[in-house]
């Protein structure tokens, strides 16, 4: 069993239009309604692939009700979500299907009270002990402490469960401290965390902040990995067009399911890499295009950085 902790759940909204302009109206060709924030993402991903996977966080008001709604439709996935009493955010893509660009608006989240982020820490310490590995992702929600996710990750460590830590800014800042098994940044969060531009020296020095590993998501150009077995590259065959929104997620998938499968690294990269590319012929965030990732998982280069 696999948990993801996702602590800014949302309710992902896609429209689909067929020329995105600004300060002008549009008639959406489609809109599909999905449970989103990252660690969802990631549950929807790994249950996809066969994973028992159970998802945590926070859930609140008539958005939040619609998330659970979503969730139940999941084979293989428990809901452990704990209710706040704000309501769970929205986040609205906008598809531009003559570009394939996709703008997003992520609201902030609801604020979370100290009573109800002591009753979810509550919650995390009774699951943590039953899990094989514990994946954090996204944003902290208004009122949740900066240094949450270190708290986390220290309380997973104690009872031997190797976790990946997925966020960005002040919040990433602080979990790296607490030596995550993974770090997983993207190109522009492992920028902001260590001041370098440069990905290779960025992700060494990530390593040197606490992280056992980092895994760099460099957009079509794959992923960027420091471990302590080496480091590499891993390139899809070739850039897959569509909507890039959740490819880093289904990455996320993809490594732990190859921690979990005690995968050499090169292969725990391509079945990662072969997964985001995947995602991305998808069109919503936690889904992932099947065939495209059987097809690709042969054609992934992996070489020595």
């Amino acid at each position: 069993m696999i948990l993801t902790v996702t602590l800014n759940t949302a309710l992902d909204i896609t429209y689909r239009v067929r020329s995105l302009r600004p300060h002008t109206s549009h008639r959406a060709t489609e809109v599909v309604e999905r449970p989103g924030g990252k660690g969802l993402n990631v549950a929807r991903v790994l249950a996809a692939l066969g994973h028992e996977v159970t998802v945590t966080g926070f859930t609140g008001g008539a958005t939040g009700r619609a998330v659970q709604d979503g969730l139940t439709a999941v084979p293989g996935l428990v809901d452990a979500l704990v209710p706040v009493t704000g309501p769970t955010r929205r986040t609205i893509a906008v598809v531009d299907e003559r570009s394939g660009g996709t703008t997003q608006l992520n609201e902030p989240g609801p604020t979370v009270t100290p009573t109800e982020w002591s009753a979810f820490l509550e919650a995390y310490e009774d699951l943590v002990p039953s899990v094989s590995a514990v994946a954090l992702c996204g944003s902290l929600p208004p009122g949740v402490p900066v240094g949450a996710y270190a708290g986390l990750i220290r309380t997973a460590k104690a009872a031997g469960v190797p976790v990946l830590l997925d966020t960005s800014g002040e919040a990433l800042r602080r979990g790296v401290a607490a030596r995550p098994d993974i770090l997983k940044p993207n190109a522009d969060e492992l920028a902001e965390l260590t001041g370098s531009h440069e990905p290779l020296r960025a992700t060494q020095d990530a390593r040197r902040r606490g992280a056992r590993a980092v895994v760099a998501s460099l957009g079509t150009q794959g992923l960027l990995a420091f471990t302590p077995e080496g480091r590499w590259h891993a390139l899809p065959p070739t850039p897959q067009h569509g909507n890039p929104t959740g490819a880093g997620d289904a990455a996320v998938a993809g490594l732990l399911t190859g921690l979990l499968d005690q995968l050499p690294w090169p292969d725990r990269l391509t079945r990662a890499v072969a997964l985001s590319a995947a995602a991305v012929r998808s069109p919503a965030a936690g889904e992932f295009d099947r065939t495209t990732y059987e097809n690709l998982l042969a054609g992934v280069s992996v070489t020595a950085a």
